[in-house]
C-alpha cells in the first residue's frame, strides 16, 4: 500500500510516496494517485517511520546538514534507467558532471541523449541527485523540477561547501564546481 506525506521546503511543497518500506517517489507535484481532497496536509506527522525519516533528512539537507540521503530507494523504471540513477548517487555532493560523462559511466559514452532521458525521469529528485548533470559547455541542460530549483539546489550545495552557509541567499547563482562522475 502506497503511503504520501507532503512537507514544506525551500522549493516549496514537495510530496514523498512510500511503498512497500522504501521511498519510491519524491516530486514538487502532488501524486496523480492521489485525489484533491484526500491530499496529505503539509508536514503533519507523516503516516510511517520511513516518511518522517525521510522529511527530517531532506530538512537537514536544505539545512546544509546533510550531504548524502540514506534511505531504501525503489524507484520504478527500466534497467537501463536504474543504471542511470545509480551512477547519479555517484556525483559527489557540490560537484557536477555533464550527460556525456554520465553516459561514459554507465557504459556508453555516445548514449548521452538517453541519459538525459533517463535522468529527467528520475522519480526521486534531490534524492537522487539529476540536479548535478549539466550540459559539456557548463549551462545548466534541463531539469524536470524546473531550472530556478536546480539553480538553488546547486547554490545550495556550492555555498555549504564553500563555507557560506545555506542562509536565505543559497538561491542566487554561484558556480558550482565542475568534476567528473563517480567517487
Amino acid at each position: 500500500m502506497k503511503r504520501i506525506a507532503a512537507m514544506t521546503s525551500p522549493l516549496g511543497l514537495l510530496w514523498l510516496t512510500e511503498d512497500s518500506g522504501s521511498l519510491v517517489a519524491l516530486d514538487r507535484t502532488a501524486p496523480a494517485s492521489c485525489p484533491a481532497d484526500g491530499l496529505p496536509l503539509p508536514d503533519v506527522p507523516a503516516p510511517c517511520p520511513l516518511l518522517r525519516e525521510a522529511r527530517d533528512q531532506l530538512r537537514a539537507y536544505f539545512a546544509g546538514r546533510l550531504r548524502r540521503f540514506d534511505l531504501p530507494l525503489a524507484p520504478q523504471g527500466t534497467p537501463f534507467q536504474q543504471r542511470v540513477w545509480r551512477a547519479l548517487q555517484d556525483i559527489p555532493y557540490g560537484r557536477t558532471c555533464s550527460y556525456r560523462e554520465l553516459a561514459a559511466a554507465v557504459g556508453n559514452a555516445r548514449a548521452c541523449r538517453a541519459v538525459g532521458r533517463a535522468n529527467g525521469r528520475n522519480p526521486l529528485m534531490i534524492v537522487i541527485p539529476c540536479h548535478r548533470v549539466i550540459a559539456a559547455g557548463g549551462g545548466l541542460g534541463g531539469y524536470s523540477g524546473g531550472l530556478d530549483c536546480k539553480r538553488f539546489l546547486l547554490a545550495l550545495e556550492h555555498d555549504v561547501l564553500s563555507g557560506s552557509g545555506a542562509g536565505p541567499d543559497a538561491g542566487r547563482k554561484t558556480g558550482p564546481v565542475v568534476a567528473s562522475c563517480g567517487k
